[in-house]
């Protein structure tokens, strides 16, 4: 799609998200508008999208689409703009380009937010004295201060790393990824991914990862038995 001078860019996003797409492309994130519609895309408009950027480094492409975010109006608050962002960053393939005009993969990373956790003690309660509380409450207030000043959103690992005209494999792709890639596959490529994770990684994998366990009940025969031997003796069971 592409925005007139009538039909803005947004209204165009609106009527894609009441169809049936599966992948949406995003020409070039170049501008702040175009930023808040490739997240929005990727949260509810289809499966995943795509799109370019020129961002140097991963960290560098996360503040510069959080960035974005915020001078679009969309959020007021830095972290939360940037975990809208980390949200949507599965993998980031980045392209170079050496100088004699060669452009390949330098390198693939995988985004794994970091899930925020409540480790807030009750310890004070056990401690008998004024001074052992105040060094347990000086603690919890510790890592409330560190949560809030420092906390990391994200980690950023590289899977596939190009060195020396090949490619090499550093990282192994996290388990959710993983997950989501083959319950994305037909059952040609999900038995192949599956060799490939075991094989580079040693990890098996399910191919079918969304199925559930058969829960189905077994039919049970009636009528009679086979004739049990308890001992010396022998016992006909019916049912």
């Amino acid at each position: 799609m592409r925005e007139t001078e009538t039909i803005s860019g947004q209204d165009c996003l609106d009527v894609q998200k009441k169809t049936d797409g599966s992948v949406n492309i995003i020409g070039e994130v170049a501008t702040d508008p175009v930023a808040s519609w490739m997240i929005q895309s990727a949260q509810v408009a289809s499966k995943f999208t795509l799109f370019t950027h020129h961002a140097k480094t991963f960290p560098d492409l996360v503040t510069a689409l959080r960035n974005s975010m915020l001078r679009a109006g969309v959020f007021k608050d830095e972290r939360t703009a940037e975990e809208q962002v980390v949200s949507v960053l599965n993998f980031d393939i980045h392209l170079a380009k050496n100088f004699r005009g060669k452009r390949y993969v330098e390198r693939v990373t995988e985004c794994i937010p970091v899930e925020d956790k409540n480790e807030y003690t009750f310890d004070h309660r056990k401690e008998k004295t004024l001074e052992g509380k105040l060094d347990k409450f000086m603690d919890n207030a510790t890592y409330y201060f560190t949560k809030s000043t420092n906390r990391e959103l994200y980690k950023h690992v590289n899977i596939l790393e190009y060195h020396d005209g090949e490619y090499i494999l550093t990282n192994k792709i996290s388990d959710i990824n993983i997950k989501e890639m083959i319950n994305n596959m037909d059952d040609t490529d999900a038995e192949e991914f599956a060799k490939f994770v075991e094989k580079h990684w040693n990890t098996k994998v399910r191919q079918h990862m969304d199925e559930e366990p058969n829960t189905k009940p077994v039919n049970k025969k009636r009528g009679r038995k086979a004739k049990a031997e308890i001992g010396s003796q022998k016992t006909e069971v019916r049912n």
